[in-house]
This record gives structure tokens, C-alpha cells and sequence, in this order.
């Protein structure tokens, strides 16, 4: 069986290794693929795994051997599905692989927006503590979490696991999803986003990307939330409207925002969040520890060998 990985640096840039894959057929591993390579680097493989490479209709008309595609990641948007189901093509995808990861970035968002602490360590370094008697508190955000309300647009296993950080934190924790929006259980209170907005001093966002969550956070959305809120992401950047956001914190309506994704990644130039007032941007890397891209090699082997041998893969898709 031929194996072709697409795109497999973004997982594994050299500390992990492919070799499991040598199990089940002969492996060709490329770091990076260009969309016009596509096809000319799967003629005549049996399986395919991709993280962002696309895998289209002509794809299928051009590569009829595959019969296995396997997503490097949880995303399956860069496939296309219907082809899939009409021609009997098994498609399995890597969940939950780093909900823990993305949720300590999330929350590292919610720390580093309420305590400057580069902020107090530049002030030791200056001299401002040095030698004084008692330390002259300058402009510095340093604000407790006790007390403070936490929503999350979504609670999903990445959305629970902030509930549990928050949780420990004393924060309050309140959330909507597209299926519940009133109730209590295991310390999270279900509102409609309409009630949770204007109560929430942190916003963190954890709802897939669709057409009802696309460019959601605009200016209505954020008309609504409280004044000074935190806002967190690190779901999809499309959620959100970034000029909208943008302006939002630099007139001071959002205190700050810690996102992990943009709508264009990398991001162009000219993107209004790059020069934001107190906005942290990580390169949507949430998901990128190296606890979570070994759990990623494990079920992707999982999800090939059940392919393989022919039993029932609890991944699948198609």
C-alpha cells in the first residue's frame, strides 16, 4: 500500500518520527505541498493524509487508486466530502488530540490579559523597586479572577476543560452552545448568548467555524458585551470581524484579546489586529505541544490500521 503524508511538518518537524507508518505499506512523506502538486505526488496511492493540503472532486477524477484519506489534525474542511460518500472513500480525522494544549493557551490568554507581568518585571529592572522602601504601584494590570464571570461561546471538550481552569480559579463560569441555553451541570450555567454577553468580564470562544459562527463577533456582538470584557480565541479566526474587533479595543471597549487564529493565516500586513491596542497573537499554535502532536501520531496510526485490518474506525467521517 502506498501512504502519502501531504504536509507533515506542521505535526512533525523532525522530533517525532513516521516510521509506524512503514507497518502498514511504503510511506512517502513530503513537509509541504502546493495545491498544484497534489495530484502528481498522489498518482497511485492507497491512502492519503493531509493537514491543509486540498483534496478536491479533481483530485478524485485524477488520483483513483485512493481509498483512505486520513486528516493530520481535526479539520476536514480541505476535503471534499460528497465526492467521498459517492465513491465509497474512507475519511477519518485526528479529535481531541489537544484539547488540554489549546485550553492552557486559552487560559494563558485569560492570565496575561489580567497580569502584566513582563509589565512588573520591567519595573524591577528599571529600578522603580530597588532601593525603596515601599514599591510605587505604576499603571500595571493586575486584576484577581476570583469573582469574575467567565463565557464560553461553546463547551466542547476544549470549552470544559477552561470551565475546570477557571473553576480552580474561583472564576463563574457560564456558557451557550447551539444546543443548550438554559440549565446548570458540573459548574457551568447555560445562558443564551444574549444573556451571557452583557455579564461576562472574559469571552472566550471555543464554537466551530459554520455559516451561522462565521464573522459572529461584530460590532452587534460586541456592542453587547460588557464594557472592558476580555476577549479569547482560539477556535477559527473567521468568528470573528476583525476590524470590528480591532476597533473595539482600540477604543477601549474590549480591555484586551489574546487570539490564536486569523481569518488569513500567516496574516497579511495590513490586518487591523497587528497593530491593535493590548491584542496578543500567537501563531495559532495552540495545538502544537509535543504531548499533543504525539497523541496526534497514535490515533492517526489507530485510524489507519482500523482501515487496514477492516475493522470499525471510530474516526470516521465517511
Amino acid at each position: 500500500m502506498k501512504i502519502v503524508v501531504l504536509d507533515g511538518f506542521g505535526v512533525n518537524p523532525g522530533d517525532l518520527s513516521w516510521d509506524f507508518l512503514k507497518k502498514y505499506g511504503e510511506p512517502i512523506i513530503y513537509d509541504r505541498t502546493e495545491r498544484s502538486e497534489t495530484i502528481s505526488r498522489c498518482k497511485g496511492a492507497d491512502a492519503v493524509l493531509s493537514s491543509r493540503a486540498a483534496v478536491s472532486r479533481e483530485f478524485f477524477d485524477a488520483c483513483p487508486t485512493v481509498k483512505f484519506i486520513s486528516t493530520v489534525g481535526t479539520g476536514y474542511d480541505m476535503i471534499d466530502l460528497e465526492t467521498c460518500k459517492e465513491r465509497g472513500i474512507v475519511v477519518c480525522n485526528v479529535p481531541a488530540y489537544s484539547s488540554d494544549s489549546v485550553a492552557q493557551l486559552a487560559f494563558m490568554f485569560i492570565l496575561s490579559l489580567t497580569t502584566d507581568l513582563n509589565a512588573f518585571q520591567r519595573a524591577v529592572k528599571e529600578g522603580k523597586w530597588t532601593g525603596m522602601a515601599d514599591f510605587i504601584y505604576p499603571n500595571i494590570t493586575y486584576r484577581e479572577l476570583a469573582g469574575m464571570k467567565l463565557g464560553l461561546i461553546g463547551c466542547g471538550g476544549i470549552g470544559r476543560r477552561v470551565a475546570e481552569m477557571a473553576a480552580a480559579f474561583k472564576m463563574e463560569v457560564y456558557a451557550t452552545t447551539s444546543s443548550r441555553k438554559s440549565g446548570s451541570e458540573g459548574g457551568i450555567t447555560y445562558l443564551t448568548l444574549d444573556e451571557l454577553l452583557p455579564i461576562c468580564d472574559v469571552v472566550s470562544i471555543h464554537c466551530p467555524l459554520s455559516e451561522a459562527t462565521r464573522g459572529m463577533v461584530d460590532e452587534s456582538f460586541i456592542s453587547k458585551m460588557k464594557d472592558g470584557a476580555i476577549l479569547a480565541n482560539t477556535a477559527r479566526g473567521k468568528i470573528l470581524n476583525e476590524k470590528a474587533v480591532a476597533e473595539a479595543l482600540n477604543s477601549g471597549k474590549l480591555a484586551g484579546a489574546g487570539l490564536d487564529v486569523l481569518a488569513v493565516e500567516p496574516p497579511r500586513p495590513d490586518n487591523p489586529l497587528l497593530g491593535a491596542k493590548n491584542c496578543i497573537i500567537t501563531p495559532h499554535i495552540g495545538w502544537a505541544t509535543f504531548a499533543a502532536r504525539q497523541r496526534l501520531l497514535t490515533i492517526l496510526e489507530e485510524n489507519l490500521a482500523a482501515f487496514v485490518s477492516g475493522v470499525e474506525l471510530k474516526n470516521r467521517i465517511v
